[in-house]
């Protein structure tokens, strides 16, 4: 993985990144998507959300990136009440966090190098200064000959691929992905993984929406399990770290 010197922080001094209190959320046609749902995720742990299709997971993503807001209960994000956020201070909070989004939102105009560098230009880096760190991003999850490939000409596991570039090439604390492994073969899908373990053994907080469970196993991450509106969660199969 690409080199960093952060280093993880003590998880007994530091206050959850995520914590959810008796949350409920839904939509007019189905208004109990969630349901008293509570959750807790201290700094520097590893999760997999599973449950079935339509079960919510994508919407308790939302939930966490603050697109949505609560119907009931109350979220906090990096020890910091957010449930009333006014909307100016949602970006704020948005750039301490990475996000892979199974649609991927990948801007068209931009090369792949400008796509996966974008967290970094929109915080005021210039090129010279990131162009190492995103180049080398971007062979690790196997795009180093595509850097200049505009992403209509990107298969869908090259799109995938330079979404999750771009989601961790901050090293942001909280990272959040929704599937970041349906487009790719079971090899790059490891890979990739261990691009995820590597950043948690660094510190940060990750939470991974995947129907495949038996990719949770092979972590051996904690699993929360979404089914009728409600979470619960077991107890990880190995070390995450």
């Amino acid at each position: 993985m690409p080199n960093s010197t952060r280093r993880a922080a003590d998880p007994e001094s530091a206050p959850d990144t995520v914590r959810l209190r008796g949350v409920g959320f839904g939509y007019a046609d189905r208004p109990d998507v969630l349901r008293d749902v509570n959750l807790s995720l201290p700094q520097g742990s590893f999760h997999f959300l599973t449950g079935p299709s339509g079960a919510g997971k994508s919407s308790l993503l939302r939930l966490l990136t603050l697109a949505e807001r609560p119907q009931t209960g109350r979220i906090s994000l990096f020890g910091r009440e957010v449930t009333d956020l006014p909307r100016g201070g949602v970006p704020a909070f948005r750039r301490r966090m990475g996000v892979v989004f199974q649609d991927f939102r990948l801007l068209d105009h931009l090369s792949a190098f400008e796509n996966a560098a974008l967290p970094l230009t929109l915080a005021g880096q210039r090129r010279v200064d990131h162009a190492a760190d995103v180049a080398e991003m971007l062979r690790w999850v196997g795009l180093g000959d595509r850097m200049d490939a505009l992403p209509p000409a990107l298969s869908g596991g090259e799109k995938q691929r330079l979404a999750i570039a771009r989601a961790v090439i901050t090293r942001p604390r909280l990272i959040l992905a929704d599937e970041p492994t349906g487009s790719v073969d079971r090899a790059m899908g490891e890979k990739l993984m261990r691009l995820f373990q590597s950043l948690n053994k660094l510190g940060a907080t990750i939470l991974i929406a995947s129907h495949d469970e038996a990719l949770a196993e092979r972590v051996g991450a904690a699993v929360l399990r979404l089914e009728n509106g409600h979470l619960r969660q077991s107890q990880p199969v190995g070390d995450a770290a």
